[in-house]
């Protein structure tokens, strides 16, 4: 019946179309309430707990008992798992059949002995299809297995996700019954969702908003919730709207599943195995049923837990990744904190992670993905191009407290001037749900409009894991080429960065280190664990250099390949971005204590039988023992007590030298050593990897000030014409330098995620060095290594014969590794770089370079001359060479 136009109300016609899909309003009648038809119960339901993460054959071993919706099970960390029998009624014959299961803990279903599917409510997974149209044939009659781990998507913790987690919570199964599911009401309330987001996001003032609108005004007229057959029409409305196209010269979205997942965060490291195989599973069933779905996946060390715990998994995800479907990213063993691990651990991480990308899936990765780290090195854009990679995605820096960060797709150029192309996603997020305010916050946010038409979506619940849904499928699916928004492509890293590229003419250059306005605490928080890192590197560095020195001597010498591995492996692994930052629960805090005590333990052993070779012994450097083994003070000048503070006065040319032992049990508090030197300089230096850079000791700017405290290494100083001081350290890596007081921090007591976090008993060392001179030319980097590398005794090393291997011509120049190459037991890699931040040439020894995967450069042999090798260095260069010893 025609019924003639009437008035329309914006605000009304908007309320009327969400209240027809709400779920919270009007579900007795609506079509929300139509999405579920007939339930049926299980046929049983039981129960088996334990304390401990089992695996699947030990579990179905166990005796379950009986339980029932509502039940509460736990506590926090302990696991369930359920006995799930049912029946299928005949009476559903033809009908789509879930299995609807919401707890608040996360699940895994298992069926056949195998993980089929992630169920967690959080993550908006909470049904499992046992039949998309029950036919005759198929079973009705099944056995499943849900394993239920007692924590949330985020944890477990008490009052807020933040806090420390809760012991003694209890987890509830609050359904568990068979459904019908009604597809076409599914189908239909994606299309209404999207057309009322296309009404709110485009606003009053957009013609194409009016026009969804009245879209769906007009189906909400023509669809009855009671009757079926209503539903047709009322969608051929809504893909009459979306398929009216756009112009040639709208931005282009490039759309790729993703599934951030913390190697350890607000759960231990047990738990993120889980994690992955309950969201990779959910990942290869949506790549079963939607061929063109692609997924990104990083983290080397996460591939490697799967591997060995659901080998049937990591098969399947091989079969995805060799179609193109599945794509590993990154290069890293774990995607780790971008500012404290060493130049060398940095090195690691890309030599670990590749080798394994390219063993297991016969690919190097192209692009490093670090979207959720606490700032950038400047050093790492070099250290990605010595890893055969140009390509650099993360979105961290749109969280900056203050100052908005100018681009989202540039060049980045580190200290050494090497140039790695850039991309932040706009829509400043890695864990987007394909709905219309992603895409139109994608096109709006884009800093570089005019310079790149191209940017990256992420999708899919992310950091505790989770991952895409099929919803989120449906809705990018629907817009792929509509009109008033930008173009959707299911796309891949490769193609995003290509076309990026092609269209590079006009983006700008950001120099140095990408600098995190947030989170600066995580410098100094939980210095157990960055006291752990700093020796653990400094213990593989000294068996490396042992070990190779033995080798070169020895043929017969079994290089420790296997246990050196091992251990590296575990220090990358405590280099994650919330481990060793310290943002991370305290069980997290003890597994990385145990893992640095063990290293360290099986380091000693390693060391002492590397000695046992006849005619050896190492220095590695030559210690100052002044500096390292002085004993609590040595200065020239005065030390007094005041106000409960010791105090030191020097001279202007006088040494001080600390060694602290502290029992910390503050609350709240920030422990800070300061020193107030008479040096007048706009500037102070601090060590990264690899070299040093700049940072202002002014408060000029908003970029200024907000780095009021930032990072370094081993050393920070400050100088002016002929004079300086620098302020060395054993375990500390937050800095401060206002004007002319340096700051050194030392402990935190920060009561979230870890109650206890630096609580007890610490020990640490701390220098300061006066000098004349630039630093260069002090040798404070040279001292600073002294501080950190200490001599090492070796036991009943009388008869030796002393020697030098190796020797480099300029103190500008660090030798800083020395391993075994990989895979070539008859080669030494060598690694140096260029310290001062200036142009050289010098004299080493090899045979060829190669880059950090080790790969040798055969286009550029070693020029020899008189049994040495010249190398020019451009400043901060990071050169590896290869060496046949035999």
């Amino acid at each position: 019946m025609y019924h003639p136009p009437v008035l329309k109300n914006r605000r009304t016609l908007l309320e009327r179309s969400e209240k027809f899909i709400s779920d919270t309003y009007f579900t007795d009648c609506n079509l929300r309430g139509r999405l579920y038809g007939d339930t049926h119960q299980l046929t049983s339901l039981s129960v088996s707990q334990t304390a401990k993460r089992i695996s699947y054959s030990e579990a179905v071993q166990q005796n379950f008992q009986p339980c029932k919706v509502g039940d509460a099970f736990g506590s926090t960390w302990w696991t369930c798992w359920f006995k799930v029998v049912l029946k299928i009624p005949e009476a559903w014959r033809g009908k789509e059949v879930h299995l609807r299961w919401e707890s608040d803990g996360e699940g895994m279903l298992w069926r056949d002995e195998q993980p089929v599917q992630g169920l967690t409510k959080e993550g908006e997974k909470t049904s499992y299809i046992l039949s998309e149209c029950l036919k005759q044939n198929e079973p009705h009659s099944i056995t499943l297995y849900v394993e239920l781990a007692c924590n949330g998507l985020f944890g477990a913790g008490q009052g807020s996700f933040i806090a420390a987690p809760d012991p003694n919570r209890k987890y509830t199964l609050q359904k568990a019954e068979l459904v019908v599911f009604n597809r076409d009401v599914q189908e239909l309330l994606t299309d209404f969702e999207m057309l009322v987001d296309i009404v709110k996001m485009l606003g009053e003032e957009d013609q194409r908003g009016y026009q969804a609108l009245f879209t769906a005004n007009e189906m909400v007229n023509l669809c009855d919730p009671t009757d079926p057959d209503s539903f047709s029409s009322a969608r051929s409305l809504a893909q009459k709207f979306f398929s009216q196209r756009n112009g040639q010269s709208q931005h282009i979205v490039h759309a790729m599943g993703h599934c951030h997942i913390d190697s350890a965060w607000l759960w231990p490291y047990e738990e993120t195995i889980r994690k992955c195989a309950r969201s990779w599973v959910t990942v290869v069933r949506l790549m079963e049923k939607n061929p063109e779905f692609i997924f990104t996946c990083s983290q080397a060390q996460q591939f490697q837990w799967v591997k060995n715990w659901y080998p049937g998994l990591f098969s399947r995800i091989q079969y995805f990744v060799q179609k193109g479907q599945f794509i590993p990213v990154g290069g890293t063993w774990v995607e780790m904190d971008g500012n404290l691990p060493s130049g060398e651990s940095m090195v690691r991480q890309f030599l670990e992670g590749q080798n394994f990308f390219k063993a297991e899936f016969g690919q190097y990765c192209k692009e490093f993905w670090l979207p959720d780290t606490f700032g950038y090195s400047a050093q790492l854009p070099q250290i990605m191009q010595g890893a055969g990679i140009d390509r650099f995605l993360t979105q961290k820096l749109s969280w900056n407290l203050v100052n908005t960060f100018p681009h989202n797709t540039f060049f980045w150029e580190g200290i050494d001037g090497s140039q790695v192309l850039t991309h932040f996603p706009p829509g400043n997020s890695y864990e987007m749900k394909g709905k219309i305010e992603d895409l139109i916050k994608t096109v709006k946010h884009n800093k570089d409009k005019g310079r790149a038409n191209h940017s990256a979506v992420l999708f899919g619940f992310g950091d505790g894991g989770g991952g895409p849904t099929q919803l989120m499928l449906d809705r990018l699916q629907r817009v792929q080429d509509s009109d008033g928004l930008p173009r959707v492509n299911m796309s891949t890293p490769d193609r995003l960065f290509s076309e990026l590229q092609a269209e590079s003419g006009l983006l700008c250059t950001w120099s140095g280190e990408l600098f995190l306005e947030l989170h600066n605490g995580t410098y100094t928080t939980q210095a157990k664990i960055k006291l752990g890192n700093r020796r653990c590197e400094a213990l593989l560095h000294d068996v490396e250099v042992g070990s190779c020195l033995a080798l070169s001597q020895n043929v017969g010498f079994s290089y420790p390949t296997k246990q050196l591995q091992e251990l590296w492996r575990l220090l990358l692994l405590n280099q994650f971005h919330d481990v060793i930052p310290g943002s991370c629960i305290e069980m997290v805090v003890e597994d990385a204590l145990e893992y640095y005590k063990g290293n360290s333990l099986s380091l000693d052993e390693v060391h002492l039988s590397t000695f046992n070779t006849p005619n050896i012994c190492i220095s590695t450097f030559s210690t100052e023992v002044a500096l390292r083994h002085g004993s609590y003070l040595q200065a020239d000048g005065t030390v007094r007590m005041e106000n409960g503070l010791l105090q030191a006065v020097l001279d202007r040319m006088g040494h001080l030298v600390s060694l602290l032992l502290v029992d910390w049990a503050e609350a709240h508090k920030f422990l800070k050593v300061e020193f107030p030197v008479q040096v007048r300089s706009s500037n102070a230096t601090y060590e990264i990897q690899f070299g040093h850079l700049q940072r202002p000791t002014h408060r000029n700017t908003s970029w200024d000030w907000v780095r009021f405290e930032v990072w370094g290494h081993k050393w920070a100083d400050v100088s002016e014409h002929g004079f300086g001081v620098a302020l060395l350290n054993d375990c500390k890596y937050g800095y401060s330098v206002h004007q002319n007081i340096m700051t050194l921090s030392l402990l935190r007591a920060p009561k979230a995620p870890d109650a206890n976090a630096d609580m007890g008993h610490h020990e640490f060392t701390y220098a300061v060095m006066p000098h004349a001179g630039s630093f260069q030319e002090a040798s404070v980097i040279q001292h600073a290594y002294n501080l950190n590398f200490p001599l090492r005794l070796i036991p009943d090393m009388n008869n030796i014969r002393p020697w030098s291997m190796f020797t480099v011509s300029s103190a500008a120049v660090i030798l800083e590794t020395i391993k075994q190459a990989e895979g070539k037991n008859n080669s030494l890699v060598v690694r140096l770089f260029e310290s001062h931040g200036s142009i050289l040439s010098c004299f080493s020894f090899t045979d060829y370079s190669c880059d950090l995967l080790e790969q040798p450069n055969y286009s550029r042999p070693a020029e020899v001359n008189d049994s040495k090798v010249s190398l020019t260095f451009r400043p901060f260069q990071i050169i590896s060479l290869l060496l046949r010893i035999f």
